[in-house]
C-alpha cells in the first residue's frame, strides 16, 4: 500500500502530504497515526531539517476520521468500549503528542477542508496558512462524539475558549475568511499561491539557525502552560546553550560584517 504521507526534501525544508485523497485525506487506523509519529521522531532526529510543510493531497487537507468505518464499527471503531478507549490511546492520540514533541516549526498548508481531527491536526502546527476554498469544522457532535484527538485542548489555546466553545458546541462549519478573523489561520490566499507562500514561510524559518527556532518552538509551547518564573528559568537554560553554538557565532559575525550567515547546524 502507498504510504499515508509523501514525503519531499527541499533543501532545510521538508514537505509532507497526506496521501489518501479518495478518501479525502482521512485519518483511517493506527497504521496512519504510527506514520505520523514516526516521521516527527525523524525530522527531530534529523538536525539538518528546520522547517516542514504539511498539506492535503487533492482537494481537502484532512476530513478527519473515516466516518465509512464509524457507521460500520470498523477498523479503529470496531470492538468494546474498553477496546476503542485502548484504540484511541494508542491510534490517533500519537498523533498530537508527536506532533506537540517535535522540535522543527511547521506549516499548515490548508489547501481544503479541515474537518474534526482534520482541524485539529491544523492546530497541532505552529503557523496555518489556508486557500481560499479551505473550509474548518470541530465537527465531533455532528456525529454525537467528541474532540478524542486533543481538539478540546487544542482549539481554545488558538483561538480562545468562547469561539472554541462556539464551534466545538455546534459543530458548524467556517469558511477561510471567518477562520482568518477567529485567528485560525494568519493568511489566506488563492489555491494556487498556498504552497508557494507554504514554502516562503518555511524558507524564513530555515533561513535562521535550527538550534534557535527548535528552542524558541519549545518556549512557546512549554509557556502555554507554565507561570512566568519556571519559563524564565527554562529561557535562561536554553539561552545559555545558545551562546554556546557555532551557528550562533556565525550569525553574530555576519551581523557585523554586514553579510549573510552560512549556517552549519552546529
Amino acid at each position: 500500500m502507498d504510504p499515508f504521507l509523501i514525503v519531499e526534501r527541499h533543501g532545510a525544508i521538508v514537505v509532507a502530504k497526506l496521501n489518501r485523497p479518495e478518501q479525502r485525506n482521512a485519518i483511517s487506523g493506527t497504521a496512519h497515526s504510527e506514520e505520523i509519529r514516526d516521521f516527527c521522531g525523524e525530522m527531530t532526529r534529523d538536525t539538518s531539517v528546520r522547517a516542514v510543510v504539511l498539506t492535503g493531497e487533492g482537494k481537502a487537507f484532512c476530513a478527519g476520521g473515516n466516518v465509512k468505518d464509524m457507521g460500520s464499527r470498523a477498523g479503529m471503531f470496531a470492538g468494546t468500549p474498553y477496546s476503542l478507549r485502548n484504540a484511541y490511546r494508542t491510534g490517533i492520540q500519537l498523533i498530537p503528542t508527536a506532533l506537540y514533541e517535535l522540535e522543527v516549526p511547521v506549516v499548515a498548508a490548508v489547501n481544503g477542508p479541515a474537518i474534526g481531527a482534520g482541524l485539529d491536526l491544523a492546530c497541532m502546527c505552529d503557523i496555518r496558512i489556508a486557500s481560499d476554498k479551505a473550509l474548518f469544522a470541530e465537527s465531533f457532535v455532528k456525529l454525537g462524539i467528541v474532540p478524542g484527538d486533543g481538539g478540546a485542548w487544542l482549539l481554545p489555546r488558538v483561538i480562545g475558549m468562547a469561539r472554541a466553545s462556539q464551534m466545538t458546541l455546534t459543530g458548524e462549519t467556517i469558511d477561510a475568511a471567518k477562520a482568518l478573523e477567529f485567528g485560525l489561520v494568519s493568511e489566506v490566499m488563492a489555491p494556487e499561491k498556498l504552497m508557494e507562500r507554504a514554502m516562503e514561510l518555511a524558507g524564513a524559518i530555515a533561513a535562521n539557525p535550527g538550534h534557535a527556532t527548535r528552542m524558541a518552538k519549545r518556549l512557546l509551547r512549554e509557556g502555554q502552560d507554565m507561570k512566568l518564573a519556571p519559563l524564565l528559568e527554562l529561557s535562561a537554560a536554553y539561552q545559555s546553550l545558545a551562546h554556546h553554538t557555532e551557528d550562533h557565532k556565525e550569525a553574530v559575525h555576519a551581523f557585523l560584517e554586514k553579510r549573510a550567515p552560512e549556517f552549519r547546524d552546529r
